[in-house]
């Protein structure tokens, strides 16, 4: 599209104002969202006066209107006012759909109000246009966008006092729509919210095949796709947190859509509590996809004065595929969620204790541990569970944070100075959500206690939790926290949530909200995090839950990294990760190279494609390097020399999943936005005899540039493409290599390609 005819044309026209990102025809009163890329566009309903859907997809011409575009075929069904030619709701393609009133698909809200009863009828009010992303202080959001632009619409309700807000933002060079809905009680009476999602988008299609990222613990995030079906599929979370089951994201897809070609929507959800994303295909072969807070246990008592914002909801399209969907998603979270002062600066090459010692160690041990990691090239050691209270199981201590004097009988100061001795930095373990009975916390707060001590609480990993809910015990645990980080000065927190919300009840809450506690939970989660970094901007945080099992886009809003999962396996680790990449960039992945057997599956895989798999993530060491071979701790400094060498062009660069032959094929490949640096790995499962020959075609890249491949082969990019990168070496005239080689299961292959002159 020629955005300066368009520009041309609306001027002159006058009736338009626009921001050369957001067009609105103000007599119509219609709104087009545009970066020349993508098109958002909605309009008001006459008479009515509610917003319809139209258009979100590949950008399309800016009209004077948009009557070619209407579609009123009346059908049968309930009309809100007879003779109209206006058809109902049923029939109409929504923006954010009211409950009842001739619409019998699920609401994107619902309010019950004083008398009980519960239909609204939110009509438009006005409209803003706004520079930049909207601000939030207390909720994880989208920023660093001084170049976006915000359409807002006030909507006011027919019935009371009550009004909400629908906030779109679009970027100039991301293809991306940001939404959430605002409501506010201006009133003097309290009503009800009982469903609240962030964003509803109507499709006119259903021909789509659903996309989803489902799993459990240490199997998070495999790709799920199925063609979608009459009826509503729904996935969620009631577990107060995200969880390991469900991601928070959807996508559809047209029934070709490959990685690399073909047309897809995704959306997917800024929080990190219960969430719920609904798709419901109607009688018309209308797709209705929505996102937001989990309905389940929800009812939020809008005080008089008061306002509730929902979590921002990340829309995307891509005529590119599932690859192009990602870049979208994984530039929105390096360049405008995770802080500024994590974007660029290299991440260090840690040692984690955990799988190397458990709960058994001491000072002496853990040093001699530091020292082997420091040997192999690692800049940071990190004490995990174990080093506080009695905690020689995971039974009891959750919650006092007092250093065990047993295992450390020095203390942590004196261990930290050790470690930094070496010229490493320090890291430590929290968990700082959990509660063991056994505790001084528990004793002293027994009202902070997360759940009705009158009835039976069930048990997660032998704890409880603090109820996050209540201020001051988040107060106290900031305090808590403070003591020991001002002693220690770490350099990195691992924060940790090892079990879900099973009696959801706050004894600080009164009765009439505890339909509050789940999402008051969350807001205590982000307070905490909240008051941790801005006083230690400095620390390195990455967020944990049991692995990946509070996995989202709001967490990346404090802590940069997020341990993907536990289960350390390269081969699960292929997996998870590449699901895990749909939405999120390898620059945010903690992954780390373990010992064999595997700890979780018992696999057996060589330990080069650990250290490759690793690679593509945050990297580091989880297992007892004092145990290594002389070869293997040659293997490891050669792995951690090339997780720096590669370290810039993975964490910045464009991340494709490669097409596999078959299901025990695969790759991935990373660009440089130059298109000048590519790094690929081939994986494959099961070893095979006397194979054939097998080749990837890359993606990407520079058709006219030549690129040398390992300093060996040069192919131009067309080549590399439509022909594919050969994963066979040429052994003629080297046989005896060829037979005498190692073969072995689950191997991977690292390819490095520059870009040179001919």
């Amino acid at each position: 599209m020629d955005m300066n005819i368009s520009h041309t044309w609306a001027m002159k026209r006058g009736v338009f104002s626009l921001n050369n990102l957001i067009y609105v025809n103000k007599e119509k009163l219609e709104f087009h969202l545009t970066n020349g890329r993508i098109s958002y566009i909605m309009k008001v309903m006459p008479k009515i006066k509610q917003l319809e859907s139209v258009y979100f997809g590949k950008a399309v011409h800016v009209q004077k209107d948009l009557h070619n575009l209407d579609e009123y075929e009346p059908g049968s069904g309930c009309q809100i006012f007879s003779n109209t030619g206006i058809a109902s709701l049923e029939h109409r393609r929504q923006e954010y759909p009211t409950y009842g009133s001739t619409d019998f698909r699920k609401p994107a809200f619902k309010i019950k109000y004083d008398d009980g009863d519960k239909i609204s009828n939110f009509q438009y009010d006005s409209y803003q246009v706004l520079d930049g992303v909207p601000y939030y202080k207390d909720m994880p959001h989208v920023r660093y966008a001084d170049d976006a632009a915000t359409l807002v619409i006030l909507l006011k309700d027919q019935y009371s006092d009550l009004e909400f807000k629908l906030n779109y933002t679009i970027f100039p060079d991301i293809d991306i729509i940001v939404r959430n809905a605002e409501f506010f009680n201006p009133g003097q009476k309290a009503y009800h919210l009982l469903a609240a999602k962030s964003a509803s988008l109507d499709l006119p299609t259903s021909n789509y095949d659903l996309v989803t990222l489902n799993g459990a613990w240490a199997r998070e995030r495999h790709v799920n796709r199925t063609p979608l079906r009459p009826g509503i599929q729904e996935i969620g979370s009631v577990r107060g947190a995200t969880g390991h089951i469900h991601d928070p994201f959807i996508a559809l897809a047209d029934k070709n859509t490959t990685q690399n070609l073909g047309n897809v929507i995704g959306m997917t959800l800024m929080y990190s509590g219960n969430h719920q994303e609904t798709i419901d295909v109607n009688t018309y072969g209308v797709t209705r996809i929505m996102t937001g807070i989990n309905d389940v246990d929800f009812d939020w008592i809008l005080e008089p004065m008061s306002n509730f914002v929902t979590p921002q909801a990340v829309l995307s399209f891509s005529d590119k595929g599932f690859n192009g969907l990602s870049h979208n998603y994984h530039d929105l979270i390096r360049d405008h969620i995770i802080e500024k002062r994590w974007q660029n600066p290299k991440r260090p090459v840690l040692i984690n204790n955990w799988e190397a010692t458990y709960y058994d160690f001491n000072e002496e041990k853990l040093v001699k541990l530091a020292k082997e990691a420091k040997d192999i090239g690692c800049d940071l050691f990190v004490l995990d569970d174990g080093w506080f209270g009695h905690r020689t199981t995971d039974t009891g201590s959750m919650g006092d944070w007092e250093v065990d004097k047993k295992k450390l009988p020095e203390g942590l100061e004196h261990l930290v100075n050790r470690i930094q001795s070496l010229d490493m930095k320090f890291g430590l373990w929290f968990e700082p959500e959990a509660l063991s009975m056994d505790t001084d916390l528990y004793k002293d707060h027994k009202s902070w206690l997360l759940g009705n001590n009158k009835k039976h609480l069930s048990q997660g990993r032998n704890q409880y939790l603090v109820d996050f809910a209540n201020p001051a015990a988040v107060n106290f645990l900031f305090k808590k926290m403070n003591k020991i980080i001002d002693k220690i000065h770490p350099d990195y927190i691992k924060w940790d949530m090892n079990r879900n919300i099973t009696e959801p009840y706050s004894n600080y809450l009164p009765k009439d909200e505890q339909g509050e506690v789940f999402h008051r939970y969350i807001l205590g989660v982000y307070h905490l995090y909240q008051m941790l970094t801005e006083k230690y901007p400095d620390i390195l945080f990455e967020s944990c839950a049991g692995g990946g099992g509070r996995y989202d886009l709001a967490m990346f809003y404090y802590a940069p990294q997020a341990w993907t999962s536990d289960d350390t396996d390269a081969y699960e680790r292929w997996q998870i990760q590449t699901g895990t990449s749909y939405v999120y960039p390898p620059a945010v992945m903690g992954s780390h190279v373990s010992i064999v057997p595997n700890h979780q599956t018992g696999r057996v895989t060589p330990l080069h494609s650990r250290v490759n798999i690793a690679m593509f993530g945050t990297y580091g060491y989880e297992f007892d390097l004092t145990k290594l071979s002389p070869e293997e701790k040659e293997e490891l400094k050669k792995g951690t020399k090339q997780f720096h060498h590669f370290h810039d062009l993975i964490f910045k660069g464009d991340f494709y999943r490669l097409e596999p032959s078959d299901q025990n094929h695969g790759a991935w490949e990373v660009n440089s936005k130059d298109k000048k640096h590519a790094v690929v790995c081939y994986f494959y499962g099961l070893s095979e005899p006397n194979h054939g020959y097998y080749h990837v075609k890359l993606a990407g890249l520079d058709s006219d540039q030549l690129y040398e491949i390992n300093g060996k082969r040069k192919l131009y990019g067309d080549e590399l493409m439509n022909i594919g990168l050969p994963l066979t070496e040429d052994f003629r005239g080297r046989e005896d290599e060829y037979w005498s080689q190692t073969k072995t299961d689950f191997d991977t292959k690292i390819f490095e390609l520059k870009a040179i002159n001919e």
